[in-house]
């Protein structure tokens, strides 16, 4: 029975959205949990440094390695030998599957033999026990990679099949390693329990996927060729991804780089916030993004221009239509979300408001990061890997020169300084200068999605301009009153409960954000945006098909 609900095939644009933003958002609420047991145990400080800075470079193969070779090569290549045979797509995947591991393995055994110098790279302010015990976590997490890399390209192939449950399932497993760590690994063999976690995660990754893989057809052959034709072309078509990629994780790297050297807790502060942000981005971007890549393909294949602008205008209003509101939320609730969600155990009042005013800068930017995923998705579909990769190392420069830039003017009393402090009422705390962080990746996001639009004009031309336009002035004006009622509603109800306890924080949040969600359906309603017809008309009326 598990193996049929595992085997499920979802051909539905509407319905494939729909399963993958359900999966995002359990994965999500597990993330949530996730952190809060981290918050708890641990507070912002040296610990979660470690286990933030360890994530970094195994994280870093993973994502290059695998996750850049799946979206722009495994799916069309593995597609092309199954039209023609399906014998000769096996033995494909086979290979594949053979070669990677082998490479991963590799990789990652030599990289956790220099884990102390990568250490010293990506976190130069670490020393003593932290940097020793950051090396240990690193060795550990290169696990990670191995079986996540493996478990990733079943991932790919499962989507040629339809089987998106299955792949939707496989981040909740990983989120529930990961908790099952933190809960019984770390109280007894201390800090590395949670490096054992995350291997722990991805072996569940994994297994969840291997019924539904096999079902598919699979039959593990002992094929080890690197002279494959079908390698080689996913090696050729993902090395533009995985500069791309490889240019994210950079970023990543670098800010960490940056935050080692501020007050400890700066690379826990920057990390929890930016989960928090993310949860808006995997529930809205990616869902979305993932489910109509497929469409936008085969439109861009048979030169159906018109329905292939019609696919990506559509997804582009939608993204907007929801993260524009969701990002206001996020913004005038932030602190309440950051008391609710890791306002327990160790972490502190201080604590708080730093990752409360990282959370508010995050949200500025939330828009550009959904539309940059979705944006380069669409290159992608067009087959152009290289531009998106070009854009996302001139954002690198890009944030690595506005942090350094932020960071030192909150590292002295200035006008900038004074701002931002009042402004995220941080009166009372000298060392802000985690923010500057947050914002330089705010706008980096905003400059990435100028030049991204700006790319694929030339690529496409006209992409329905005017139309996104018009939508979005009746977006911005709906969810700037939304914004305003969640602020009146927030004072008003901040007299009413209790604000000292959980159950006072939690109902004046949930009260605040229905009434903006009320205010900002009514008001699109009233403005007649497209996007609440579009959105009915694609996920609940198509689902109740089903």
């Amino acid at each position: 029975m598990i193996t049929r609900i595992l085997n499920t095939q979802t051909k539905r644009i509407s319905l494939a959205s729909f399963i993958l933003a359900v999966a995002y958002l359990m994965s999500a609420l597990l993330g949530i949990l996730r952190d809060r047991l981290l918050a708890g145990r641990f507070g912002a400080g040296d610990e979660l440094d470690i286990y933030y800075a360890a994530f970094r470079i195994p994280d870093f193969v993973a994502m290059v390695m695998i996750l850049g070779a799946i979206s722009a090569a495994i799916i069309p290549v593995f597609s092309s030998y199954f039209v023609r045979s399906k014998e000769e797509a096996w033995k494909f995947a086979s290979a594949l599957l053979n070669v990677f591991l082998a490479v991963l393995v590799v990789v990652s055994a030599i990289l956790a033999i220099l884990a102390p110098y990568f250490v010293c790279l990506i976190a130069p302010g670490f020393s003593g026990e932290k940097r020793e015990m950051t090396i240990l976590l690193t060795r550990i997490m290169f696990l990670s990679p191995i079986i996540l890399g493996t478990s990733n390209i079943i991932s790919g192939i499962l989507q040629v099949f339809h089987r998106f449950l299955a792949t939707a399932l496989a981040p909740i497993m990983y989120n529930l390693g990961i908790i099952f760590g933190i809960v019984f690994f770390v109280p007894r063999i201390g800090l590395q329990g949670l490096a054992w976690g995350v291997a722990l995660g991805g072996f569940m990754h994994l297994l969840i996927q291997l019924p539904a893989f096999y079902s598919s057809g699979f039959r593990y052959r002992k094929i080890f060729d690197l002279g494959h034709p079908g390698v080689i072309r996913v090696i050729k078509l993902m090395i533009p991804r995985s500069f791309g990629l490889a240019a994210g994780q950079i970023n990543l790297i670098a800010v960490t780089a940056i935050a080692s050297t501020l007050v400890s807790g700066s690379i826990a502060v920057f990390n929890l916030a930016n989960n928090l942000s993310s949860i808006v981005i995997n529930f809205i971007a990616v869902s979305m993004s993932t489910a109509i890549f497929p469409a936008l393909s085969l439109a861009f294949s048979k030169d159906e221009n018109q329905d292939f602008l019609n696919k990506f205008s559509m997804v582009f209003r939608q993204i907007l239509f929801l993260t524009i509101p969701l990002s206001a939320v996020f913004f005038m609730l932030r602190a309440q979300i950051v008391r609710l969600i890791l306002g327990v155990g160790q972490f502190g009042w201080l604590d708080t408001r730093l990752t409360a005013a990282c959370l508010g800068i995050f949200s500025i930017g939330l828009f550009a990061q959904s539309l940059v995923f979705h944006i380069s998705k669409t290159f992608y579909a067009t087959h152009n890997t290289k531009t998106p990769a070009l854009i996302s190392f001139a954002s690198v420069a890009c944030n690595i020169g506005l942090s350094l830039l932020f960071v030192w003017l909150l590292s002295f009393q200035n006008m900038f300084f004074v701002f931002l402090q009042k402004l995220f009422k941080l009166e009372g705390i000298d060392n802000i200068a985690v923010i500057g962080l947050s914002l330089a990746f705010s706008m980096t996001a905003i400059f990435q999605l100028k030049l991204l639009l700006i790319a694929l004009y030339y690529r496409i031309g006209n992409f329905r301009i005017k139309e996104i336009l018009e939508s979005f002035g009746k977006i911005a004006a709906a969810a700037s009153i939304m914004a305003a009622s969640v602020y009146f509603i927030r004072q008003i109800l901040a007299g009413v409960v209790d604000m000292q306890t959980f159950w006072g924080i939690l109902f004046q949040t949930a009260g605040a954000a229905l009434a903006g969600v009320v205010v900002y359906s009514a008001i699109t309603l009233i403005l007649k945006s497209p996007e609440t017809r579009v959105i009915k008309n694609l996920i609940f009326k198509q689902i109740i098909r089903q």
